[in-house]
């Protein structure tokens, strides 16, 4: 099987929301030592939506990486990863944690799958997830979108200020 980019949002608004981003990352690098990271965005923070008051602002990131899996393999793993960070597998919509991880692209693959829909269905409506993903990768072109990622994130009409940059982190590379 060749190898795949997959483009991975995470986020985190529970703890030391940097040290679990990075330790997710690292988890994940361990499951699948045969995977590459090919690139990674700053850090951003998100004011919560839709959250319990008093819920704590997330951290967000987007990484790039390629590995010889399939969409559902990689998938399995992410889950797997929020698990061992915490996160446990039935929960409330919106609830806090301590590590969120989205498969948002997997090369060309396309699945309106219910249990695993990628692209992901939402990324073009979420600055939090391409302010990152436009860091590393303006010129994508997904398949469920009609441009360019970096034309999705001028089209939003929410205010730009809602996701502020936070610095960079272990896994921020150069694309």
């Amino acid at each position: 099987m060749s190898a795949i980019a997959f483009g991975i949002a995470l986020g985190s608004n529970l703890g030391d929301r940097r040290a679990n981003l990075e330790q997710g990352v690292a988890h994940l690098l361990h499951r699948i030592p045969q995977a590459q990271l090919l690139a990674g965005a700053s850090l951003y923070e998100t004011e919560p939506v839709d959250c319990a008051p008093g819920t704590q602002a997330f951290l967000n990131s987007v990484i790039e990486l390629q590995a010889p899996l399939t969409p559902v393999e990689l998938h399995a793993h992410l889950v797997a990863v929020e698990s061992l960070m915490g996160r446990p597998p039935e929960r409330a919509h919106h609830a806090p944690r301590t590590l969120d991880l989205d498969l948002l692209y997997a090369g060309d693959y396309v699945s309106t799958d219910p249990v695993l829909t990628v692209p992901h269905p939402r990324l073009h409506l979420r600055r939090f997830v391409l302010q990152p993903l436009v860091e590393i990768r303006p010129h994508l072109k997904l398949p469920s979108l009609p441009g360019k990622i970096s034309e999705a994130m001028a089209a939003l009409s929410d205010e730009p200020d809602s996701v502020r940059f936070a610095g960079t982190w272990r896994y921020h590379l150069v694309a």
